[in-house]
């Protein structure tokens, strides 16, 4: 959050046709977290008499400091859908370099499709090859480790379901082959062409609308021959997509949950991969090549702190978009019924069911149960300190149009280059 503090007047003065709205609400937004701008609750400790202010925080998905709140309520509400005893796969889809970095123009349109591409060919594969009513959690990511594009979907599915003929659970498993329970979910090849099928099927339709921007690199594709041949080229290499089996015997759905979990809110890094940071540039981790088997290796990457600001900012995401949907079995009319009749069937097949383990409460994924903050600690004696009022906390229109906005945010969103960088704090956060 400081290095972004620190870097985004110069990124802004830097790259102002990237510098577009949603990108400085967000970053600016960001700048603002946890200050006095926000407003905030006063607390006392009573054996000392020691005072301070909490400073609200901004609560934008993408702010490095805050979405924790967000995070356990989507993990606990998405752990109600997983049952003991059902493996519990780890599906990813991915889209090509290209289509990357035609999806920065794209963003709505492209992340959407990729969605109903993942799930349209997920669906047709198990309902074909399995027999089972299928379900599934996604979650978006944008980013490699290097904060390059690289977008793609992280999705969660039971292998295992009722069967599409009512007449009782099936599990996936190859033909044949039960002893490969919880080792096998659909053929990874067939899945592989049925997505990249879909997914170019659905973009040529958006390019016969006329719903995709093609400017810049991209601006050839306006000419029907030059799309026709892109389209090709996309057809003619090998999508990545893979299936990975539940880590181990001892681990369920639970586990994978938690690992999407971590990127739902805070933007595509996190302070443990920060090596180092100084007020021109930020040395961070970044794991290399493609994982065929054990860890990746770790290597440094620095980056100008324009350039990591840059990268880091391809990430946000467009106004209203959700980037973790459910589909199938899971989706929000179907879940309740769909989970008690994997409980019913599941009984029939003496799978091991806790006690609560069908228990539905009430499911909200995307609504925070509390704030990020509790009542702090006295610095002095560590004794909890007592709230004494609230400092009220404004709109952010009135915000953005106070003294108190960064001084290189442009309300009126016109070119960067005629707005004046604002001065940045100083780095003393990441000594």
């Amino acid at each position: 959050a400081e290095i972004l503090r620190l870097g985004a007047a110069r990124y802004i003065q830097r790259y102002p046709k990237q510098a577009v709205p949603q990108v400085q609400s967000t970053l600016a937004k960001l700048s603002l977290c946890r200050t006095a701008a926000l407003g905030g609750r006063r607390y006392r400790c009573e054996p000392c008499g020691e005072e301070c202010v909490v400073y609200n925080s901004c609560g934008d998905r993408h702010c490095p400091t805050c979405g924790g709140a967000k995070r356990a309520n989507w993990l606990d509400s998405t752990s109600q859908l997983v049952l003991d005893g059902v493996p519990y796969f780890q599906v990813v889809f991915t889209i090509p370099t290209e289509l990357s970095r035609l999806a920065l123009g794209n963003r709505r349109a492209i992340f959407n499709l990729l969605f109903r591409s993942a799930w349209s060919a997920l669906k047709q594969m198990i309902e074909s090859e399995q027999g089972f009513d299928p379900a599934a959690a996604m979650v978006l990511h944008t980013w490699n480790q290097k904060l390059e594009a690289h977008v793609h979907v992280h999705a969660v599915v039971p292998g295992g379901g009722p069967s599409l003929k009512g007449d009782g659970w099936r599990w996936s498993c190859r033909d044949g082959q039960s002893s490969s329970r919880g080792e096998y979910l659909v053929d990874a090849d067939n899945l592989r062409s049925a997505y990249r099928e879909v997914f170019l099927k659905g973009l040529e339709q958006l390019h016969a609308k006329g719903e995709l921007k093609l400017e810049g690199e991209f601006a050839h594709l306006n000419q029907g021959e030059e799309w026709q041949a892109f389209l090709e080229s996309l057809r003619s290499v090998t999508w990545v997509s893979y299936i990975e089996p539940p880590p181990s015997d001892d681990m369920d759905g639970k586990t994978v949950l938690k690992y999407l979990a971590k990127y739902l809110t805070g933007g595509p890094i996190s302070d443990r991969r920060v090596v180092s940071a100084d007020e021109t540039q930020i040395t961070f981790l970044a794991r290399e090549g493609t994982k065929t088997g054990g860890e990746r290796k770790q290597i440094p990457v620095t980056l100008s702190i324009e350039e990591f600001v840059r990268r880091w900012s391809l990430h946000i995401l467009p106004k209203g978009l959700t980037k973790t949907r459910f589909y199938g079995g899971w989706s929000n009319t179907r879940r309740s019924d769909y989970v008690e009749r994997c409980c019913h069937f599941l009984e029939s097949v003496d799978a091991p069911l806790s006690d609560d383990a069908c228990e539905f409460g009430p499911f909200d994924p995307f609504e925070p149960q509390g704030d990020d903050e509790s009542s702090p600690t006295c610095p002095s004696c560590g004794q909890p300190m007592i709230p004494q009022g609230e400092i009220s906390t404004p709109s952010w229109q009135d915000v953005m149009a106070s003294s108190d906005r960064p001084k290189w945010y442009d309300p009126l969103h016109r070119s960067a280059e005629t707005v004046a960088p604002g001065h940045s704090p100083p780095l003393e956060c990441l000594a």
